[in-house]
């Protein structure tokens, strides 16, 4: 089977702009969401490269069950845990009480969430074989 680990990689890192890109704008709610989905692709990608399968969306369950010469310190894990929570808050009004998902997200929960997602995908580019 042919590996589709590059272009896994290839569209991590288009979501990463994408992230940038509405960060910038002020779309705060997209920047976090896009960062979420750049970082799950990257980890994707990682999995791909070394011939291994994995479903799911959660970045932090991907990363722990990673071989144990390819998983990362719990501090990456965690910066996985809060994009992990970035995955349907930011897109679904019904998440919240009340209000949509641009009144809950700010400036620095968009900032944390790209550096964050550049990391893991630093960190999965490290790894890739």
């Amino acid at each position: 089977m042919v590996s589709r680990a590059r272009d896994w990689m290839k569209q991590a890192l288009r979501d990463l702009s994408h992230a940038e890109h509405s960060l910038e704008l002020g779309d705060y709610e997209w920047a976090c969401f896009a960062a979420q989905q750049a970082a799950e692709k990257a980890v994707k990608a990682l999995y791909e490269s070394r011939n291994m399968e994995v479903w799911g969306h959660s970045i932090s369950r991907m990363l722990e069950n990673l071989p144990e010469n390819l998983k990362p310190d719990s501090t990456l894990v965690d910066k996985a845990k809060e994009l992990d929570r970035h995955y349907i808050p930011t897109r679904y009004p019904n998440f919240h009480s009340e209000g949509a998902p641009v009144d809950y997200y700010t400036k620095q929960d968009a900032e944390r969430a790209v550096k964050y997602a550049r990391q893991i995908i630093e960190f999965c580019r490290s790894k890739s074989v």
